[in-house]
């Protein structure tokens, strides 16, 4: 019995706070709406600070308040301060509770996705706001007009991919023949350099023979040399003093002729020979034909 009586009383004890609670969120609610529409006065006015301000409080006051960062994203979205406007269009997508409040943020995400040029992300945006409102006509007119973008952005990048493809098979090819040439031109060069050092080389066989053959005529002049010197100091060895040499003038060596001796045997060869030549010239005399002269 007395747990009865413990539960009825933290019942009516839960009921009592969830009830204090509720009033409380009320409250806060009515507070919020009250700054959201002090902001779309200021707005009105063109008191964008003012009205920012305002905003903020009503966002800070209730999370329920969905038109207080709607209209604050429609603020920033006419400044152009998109990233903003995106931001506060998100939040009031997630803390609206109506499909209708879901669809006017996600359909104002869309717009921003459209500026930022993010077509496929545009296109789920405007596809979700459909989902919540499908007889909006703005909204599937953006949806189409996004899939239109999106399809000529992905053949545009398509193509740019392609063409970079193409220049970098280009680019590919070009290196490719630059490098076959450099080895070709590094081919030839070796072949010239292979040529001038075949030169060298021969002209260096050449010198290697000339020095060859001034080097076995240098050993031919110096043998001569050499022999010329041995038979000089074999005459050196053969040549008497000056005393061996004076007695031979004033004495002739055995078996020498005398002057005189040499003198009267020139004189007999050359009568010998006189007499050889006077009996030749006889026969050629005697021998030889008359040449009659003809008359005519």
């Amino acid at each position: 019995m007395k747990i009865y009586i413990l539960l009825i009383v933290f019942l009516f004890g839960y009921f009592g706070i969830s009830q204090e609670e509720e009033k409380e969120k009320a409250k806060a609610l009515e507070a919020s709406k009250n700054y959201t529409w002090n902001a779309n006065k200021n707005l009105s006015e063109d008191k964008f600070v003012d009205a920012e301000a305002e905003y903020r409080k009503a966002i800070s006051k209730s999370s329920e308040n969905a038109a207080a960062p709607y209209n604050l994203g429609n603020a920033y979205y006419k400044k152009e301060t998109y990233s903003e406007a995106f931001g506060r269009f998100k939040q009031a997508g997630e803390v609206a509770t109506s499909k209708a409040d879901k669809h006017k943020a996600y359909h104002n995400m869309g717009n921003v996705f459209m500026k930022r040029k993010e077509y496929e992300k545009a296109v789920e945006a405007y596809k979700e706001a459909l989902r919540n409102n499908p007889k909006d006509e703005e909204t599937r007119y953006n949806l189409a007009l996004a899939k239109e973008m999106l399809k000529k952005q992905q053949d545009k990048q398509k193509n740019d991919q392609n063409k970079d493809q193409d220049k970098d098979q280009d680019k590919k090819d070009q290196d490719n023949k630059d490098k076959e040439d450099k080895n070709k031109d590094k081919k030839d060069g070796d072949e010239g350099d292979k040529g001038d050092k075949d030169k060298e080389e021969e002209k260096k066989d050449g010198d290697e023979g000339d020095k060859g053959d001034q080097g076995d005529q240098g050993e031919e002049e110096k043998e001569d040399n050499k022999e010329g010197e041995g038979d000089e100091k074999k005459e050196d060895k053969k040549q008497p003093n000056q005393g061996d040499q004076q007695q031979e003038k004033s004495q002739p060596r055995p078996n020498q002729l005398s002057k005189q001796q040499v003198q009267n045997l020139l004189e007999a060869m050359q009568n010998e020979e006189k007499k050889v030549k006077d009996k030749i010239d006889a026969k050629k005399v005697k021998g030889a034909k008359v040449k009659n002269e003809k008359d005519w």
